[in-house]
């Protein structure tokens, strides 16, 4: 196919083989011969800062991204080789949002809410104000007291509501109201000129759910957490919406192999891709 295609993945759990599920031994390489193809733009889709990106790729040799949306989707990187540029454009899109109010006059907003605390400093930034807080299973009366303390001010938000499984921790972003990682993501294709039907996302969590329930073509890779598959059928669009189950090439699903399964459910065009790396036909199924 001659038309680009933008892939576009969340890293912890997704593309980072960091969970309690297995990973596919080739899953990885697979992954790197595919995204390295010129047809292909890649996006790394997270909440981690610049830094932290850097170590994730430098530990788990990931493949160099043409783009990087960080910090929840208020930080968008245009990546040349050690060049990162911050999208400029992307700043002064969701900078008035919070209407002159800055971070540190919206925490003083939520300071006496009983079970929030403020994440260490590195991971705050000038358009992102995150919290610690209980693994919530349902945070509607938290998020709703929050969003009413914050609209009183007049600044416009969006609360980001996520749980990190692996330490049982409940994880809210209080961002612009324009930022987030569907805002941001849909920033850069409409900038690149690529189509629907050529953009894929890949994600696990519910950080990534206002993705997985859009317009854009998403996959949930077969690891995610039980409770994030349920919300997002419940809400998704069928057609849209893809649950990685293992079997393509005899992978597991989870992590990078669920991300190619989605890629060639939704664009099976590129199925050849993979086939033409190595003869998959000559290795036994793995095993979960």
């Amino acid at each position: 196919m001659d038309e680009r295609i933008l892939i576009a993945t969340d890293l912890d759990r997704t593309l980072l083989p960091n969970g309690a599920q297995p990973e596919s031994p080739l899953a990885r390489p697979r992954f790197r011969r595919f995204v390295e193809r010129p047809e292909v733009k890649l996006v790394y889709v997270t909440g981690r800062h610049r830094e932290l990106v850097e170590a994730a790729m430098a530990e788990y040799a990931l493949p160099q991204p043409d783009f990087v949306i960080a910090d929840v989707g208020t930080s968008l990187y245009e990546v040349h080789g050690d060049d990162w540029q911050q999208r400029q454009d992307w700043q002064q899109a969701i900078a008035s949002d919070w209407g002159g109010r800055s971070h540190e006059q919206l925490a003083a907003v939520l300071l006496d809410i009983p079970g929030l605390r403020l994440q260490e400093a590195a991971k705050q930034g000038a358009c992102k104000l995150s919290y610690y807080a209980a693994p919530l299973a349902n945070p509607s009366e938290l998020l709703a007291q929050i969003r009413d303390r914050l609209a009183a001010t007049g600044a416009g938000t969006n609360l980001v509501w996520s749980v990190d499984e692996t330490t049982a921790t409940g994880l809210l972003d209080v961002l612009p109201a324009g930022a987030g990682k569907l805002h941001a993501l849909e920033f850069l294709r409409t900038r690149l000129g690529i189509t629907l039907n050529h953009t894929v996302f890949a994600g696990d969590s519910g950080n990534d759910m206002a993705i997985l329930v859009s317009d854009i073509p998403s996959v949930l890779v077969a690891n995610a957490q039980e409770t994030v598959r349920a919300e997002a059928v419940k809400q998704g669009h069928g057609a849209t919406l893809y649950l990685a189950r293992g079997g393509l090439a005899g992978m597991n699903g989870h992590y990078s192999a669920g991300i190619l399964e989605g890629v060639i459910h939704f664009i099976p065009a590129t199925r050849a891709w993979l086939a033409s790396a190595e003869d998959l036909s000559q290795r036994p199924p793995e095993q979960d």
